[in-house]
């Protein structure tokens, strides 16, 4: 075999460009094995330099069934890669493999994909091709006992992949096509809205002194008496409160009405909101 035909083969079996096959197969002296190591170790480095990078481009899948469904983020540089056919390949595959692992990345990382290799070398391998740095973000399975999962996807790139996702969790005592679409618009109303909790007393402390700390910012130099600065402080840390918590939002479908409203006019006193998870690309 000419060394022009190992190049093509080692081009073929691993992915690199001509210009790091050619280079390998010399390094090598013809032996397309050892080629093979010496590209799985440039890829290395390769990879560990990239990952200096800002990678806030990618895409969001979704895996699972009505019970359990899982979200992943896999972050890039820039959304020309994001529609790449390699990268969403490797999405799809370890979109599946997160929902089996319950979003548990420690054990994710370590998963074998179909080719035998660990999530850990395919992404290693796949940024040495692609030529940009990679990251597995966040994840989350939501799997309560007794409850159905609604999904909504916002810019859709393929399939179950896009760039903001949301999963949300009812549980009710008999399934109607009532409570079916209010769970297709409440994932709706969550993607749109951008809720932290369910309920304001959720709110986790950090995030309500965060927002005190600006709100008192704000009003350090407005020249109001005490008195009025601390009324008008208190006030708009109540908005924060009801503005970022699920139930007291204005629903998306009708302003007029809060989250709370509409699941009361549905009149199902079984049905309960138990959870969700959103997931939006730059976010």
């Amino acid at each position: 075999m000419s060394d022009i035909e190992k190049v093509k083969q080692l081009r073929q079996s691993t992915g690199a460009g001509f210009k790091d096959c050619k280079q390998a197969i010399e390094e090598s002296k013809g032996d397309i094995q050892k080629a093979v190591e010496i590209l799985r170790v440039k890829g290395i480095s390769k990879a560990s330099k990239k990952m200096s990078r800002q990678a806030n481009e990618g895409v969001v899948a979704i895996s699972g069934n009505i019970n359990k469904t899982s979200l992943i983020e896999i972050n890039c540089e820039t959304d020309f890669v994001a529609k790449n056919d390699d990268f969403i390949n490797f999405v799809k595959e370890i979109s599946v493999i997160n929902d089996e692992c319950n979003s548990v990345l420690e054990k994710l990382n370590k998963s074998k994909m179909k080719n035998n290799k660990s999530v850990e070398e395919n992404l290693i391998n796949l940024i040495a091709k692609i030529g940009e740095k990679i990251t597995i973000g966040r994840a989350r399975t939501l799997n309560s006992e007794g409850v159905k999962n609604y999904k909504y996807l916002h810019t859709i790139v393929k399939d179950n992949i896009s760039k903001l996702a949301v999963i949300v969790s009812l549980k009710f005592k008999k399934e109607s096509g009532e409570i079916n679409l209010f769970g297709k618009h409440l994932s709706m109303h969550i993607a749109a809205s951008n809720p932290i909790t369910i309920l304001q007393e959720n709110i986790e402390k950090k995030i309500l002194q965060k927002e005190q700390e600006l709100i008192s910012e704000e009003l350090k130099n407005s020249g109001k008496p005490k008195e009025i600065s601390d009324k008008i402080s208190i006030g708009k840390l109540n908005k924060f409160k009801e503005e970022n918590s699920l139930m007291t939002q204005n629903w998306v479908m009708d302003p007029k009405k809060k989250v709370k409203d509409v699941l009361k006019e549905l009149n199902i006193p079984e049905l309960k909101i138990v959870d969700f998870y959103r997931i939006k690309i730059g976010e």
